[in-house]
């Protein structure tokens, strides 16, 4: 190569742009990757916290026995889900249920994990919700791996009315989902003011 070659103003910018690229791609990577691995930790503590309380519910309580915690308000009662959130389906029987249930459970937490995997999010919010939902929905399908159905417990009612049982992973799941939604409602307003 000449000296000329070098020095022409199409090589400047090929060079710029290279260190530009390089430049750009080395700091959020590292972030990136540091930020992966704490909120694979967090999905991993709401997995272990959610199998442990579940581990002690089936050993202390017989199947739909209640402790009651606050009176007229919270109880544990251990009940077991074979539906879908909330209950849905609990009734429900039709052949290879578990199976079912448990191919779509294990479906959606790939799709999140690859979702989360493969994009580039900016907002804490976010992350630590997508971090939430994952590991309360590892938490629920290793009960449905295990056992055919997902162990709930905690019961919020008032007077006679009983809100759905739930358990760990649902209540990781409800907030990481309440952090999705409020992150993209701030989003909508952020990018609206913008424009």
């Amino acid at each position: 190569m000449h000296a000329s070659d070098t020095d022409s103003p199409a090589s400047e910018a090929v060079n710029e742009s290279a260190e530009s690229l390089r430049v750009a791609s080395s700091g959020p990577t590292n972030r990136l990757t540091r930020s992966t691995i704490i909120l694979a930790s967090l999905a991993g503590v709401v997995v272990t916290l959610d199998q442990a309380t579940k581990a002690v519910v089936r050993a202390t309580l017989p199947l739909h026995d209640s402790v009651e915690f606050i009176p007229g308000f919270l109880s544990f009662t251990y009940v077991r889900n074979t539906g879908a959130a909330f209950g849905l389906l609990n009734d429900v029987n039709f052949p290879l249920k578990t199976a079912v249930m448990t191919m779509v459970a294990l479906t959606a937490l790939v799709a999140i994990g690859v979702y989360a995997a493969k994009t580039a999010i900016p907002q804490r919010a976010t992350r630590l919700g997508l971090a939430l939902v994952i590991g309360g929905a590892a938490g629920n399908l290793i009960d449905r791996i295990m056992f055919g159905y997902v162990v709930d417990f905690v019961d919020v009612y008032w007077h006679g009315w009983h809100f759905w049982a739930f358990n760990v992973a649902d209540a990781a799941i409800t907030i990481g989902a309440s952090l999705l939604i409020l992150d993209m409602i701030w989003m909508d307003r952020y990018v609206s003011k913008t424009v």
